[in-house]
């Protein structure tokens, strides 16, 4: 069994991390000792390293959880992990599709805005982000 600073430090993780994925049910409840203090089992460690992992994927905590009901219940299978990625990579094109647009949005601005670098009025407003 393993104390909060010793999971934290072995994991690389704020120990406020793990309370909070306790306070909002991605790990269960870890055992205390006498004087309060939490112990995790390996079997915690695991789960925690677990979301850890998918975490850096780009996976939400909603979507953890999500995950990690289908684990627990046994039916995580290459089908439901499947779809959830697929819906993850769907979401981050579409969110490069919108970065795309906005990046070609800015670039006309930034361009006029280049333009007038050197206006003879040195108190010249700069008018590209007003509505025309």
């Amino acid at each position: 069994m393993f104390q909060v600073g010793e999971v934290s430090r072995r994991l690389e993780l704020n120990p406020q991390t793990l309370y909070f994925y306790e306070r909002i049910g991605l790990i269960p409840p870890p055992q205390r000792t006498v004087s309060g203090y939490r112990l995790y089992s390996e079997q915690d460690i695991n789960r925690i390293a677990f979301i850890t992992r998918v975490k850096s994927l780009g996976l939400s905590l909603d979507e953890i959880k999500d995950i990690l009901a289908l684990k627990d219940g046994k039916e995580l299978t290459c089908q439901a992990v499947y779809y959830r990625l697929n819906q993850k990579v769907q979401d981050i094109q579409d969110h490069i599709q919108k970065l795309q647009t906005l990046h070609d949005e800015l670039l006309p601005l930034l361009e006029q805005c280049h333009n007038n670098f050197d206006h003879p009025d040195p108190t010249h407003q700069c008018i590209v982000l007003d509505n025309d």
